[in-house]
């Protein structure tokens, strides 16, 4: 049995918890501060209540920080002054520069795993992935806890940060696809069309970020839709909708500009225009 601290059960993190204790682990949490909320979320969880972070600490050999990504390094640092030596756990949705931030600021005898957990918390029969980047050793350590639960381990890397920009590349589309479908549905309201919308999206193919081999037609073709992205932008501003997104979008394909047309150039080529620098 290995002993954990799990510094915030919020929805996520205290699901993640309830897969180590069904592994037959002891998951520690400090209630000072905390709401009714995270109260029954925590016991749930099945987590045990510690007096203090200090005490916490000082019987774990893991800690877990689930938290929101904007107190990340704040959480570290308070981790930091009680001179944790085990393995600190990052699982947040942050930058792979955060989390270097982060792991520069955990005490020097400390190992630091970088993570990022995808899907829905793990529960009621749903499964989430974690991905690990860092030191093998404490890797092996992490992983141990979640073996044979919902909660499935992965390999990011030995890098610390790999798992961080593995979690953005990822939310950078999903994140901004869902945002993207809300404008659209609201544009197509605005007219009227919002059923003939649906029915059109039921039958385009879906697997866009699954599939990098399309992405030299989509430079290929940027310099047209650069300016359709103009149209759709005074179609939105037209409809009191946010033009942003589509703004965005017409900016970024200006980066393929010296793609038009070449539709036999290849995927590593066109990602790396997108970096403004050539191979």
């Amino acid at each position: 049995m290995t002993t954990v601290t799990l510094l915030h059960p919020g929805s996520m993190g205290a699901a993640v918890a309830a897969q180590a204790v069904a592994a037959g682990h002891e998951v520690l949490w400090v209630p000072e501060g905390r709401s009714e909320a995270t109260h029954s979320r925590a016991k749930k969880a099945g987590a045990t209540v510690c007096g203090s972070l200090p005490e916490a600490l000082s019987r774990s050999a893991v800690v877990l920080s689930v938290c929101p990504p904007q107190a990340g390094e704040d959480v570290a640092a308070t981790v930091a002054t009680h001179n944790f030596s085990g393995v600190y756990v990052d699982a947040n949705a942050i930058s792979p520069q955060r989390m270097q931030r982060i792991s520069e600021r955990i005490h020097p005898g400390s190992a630091v795993v970088d993570g990022a957990i995808f899907g829905p918390p793990p529960r009621d029969g749903r499964s989430a992935r974690l991905y690990l980047a860092g030191d093998s050793s404490a890797v092996d350590k992490v992983e141990s806890l979640f073996a044979d639960t919902a909660l499935h381990v992965r390999r990011a890397g030995d890098t610390v940060g790999s798992a961080s920009a593995l979690k953005m590349a990822f939310a950078s589309y999903q994140k901004a696809a869902r945002t993207l479908a809300g404008v659209a549905h609201a544009l197509a309201d605005a007219h009227g069309v919002g059923n003939q919308l649906t029915a059109e999206a039921e039958v385009m193919v879906s697997a866009i970020l699954s599939d990098p081999e399309y992405l030299p037609s989509v430079a290929a073709r940027a310099w047209r839709w650069a300016p359709e992205m103009g149209e759709i932008a005074d179609t939105l501003r037209a409809a009191n909708l946010p033009t942003d997104l589509a703004d965005a979008t017409a900016n970024v394909m200006g980066h393929w500009e010296r793609d038009k047309d070449q539709y036999d150039l290849r995927v590593e080529e066109v990602l790396a225009h997108l970096r403004n620098q050539g191979l």
